[in-house]
């Protein structure tokens, strides 16, 4: 190989073999995102396959179609929202009404 080794044993994109790579998106407030198609073999060795140009990979573990991201992220991070902003729409409390005098 001939490019200079970046951190992690990553090269330069020039200095490749002229075979394309696979583009990888991170974002750590969601899923990970591969440019596909794509296969992933899960812990147990069975393969999980999409012919998709790009994939969402969950990395918050909540998804309930793993290996792929079914936006599970998104509940966690607005429920995490509204308990630190103080709000309790989930505690059955109702505003008050107007008194109304007679």
């Amino acid at each position: 190989m001939s490019g200079t080794a970046l951190t992690g044993g990553a090269v330069p994109e020039s200095a490749g073999d002229g075979a394309k790579a696979t583009r990888v998106c991170v974002d750590p407030e969601g899923p990970v995102l591969v440019e596909g198609p794509v296969e992933i073999v899960m812990k147990d060795g069975t393969v999980a396959r999409s012919d998709r140009f790009v994939v969402a990979v969950c990395t918050c573990r909540r998804t309930r179609t793993p290996p792929w991201c079914d936006t599970s992220h998104r509940r966690r991070t607005r429920a995490a929202a509204q308990s630190e902003s103080g709000s309790d729409s989930e505690s059955g409390s109702e505003p008050e009404s107007p008194s109304e005098d007679p």
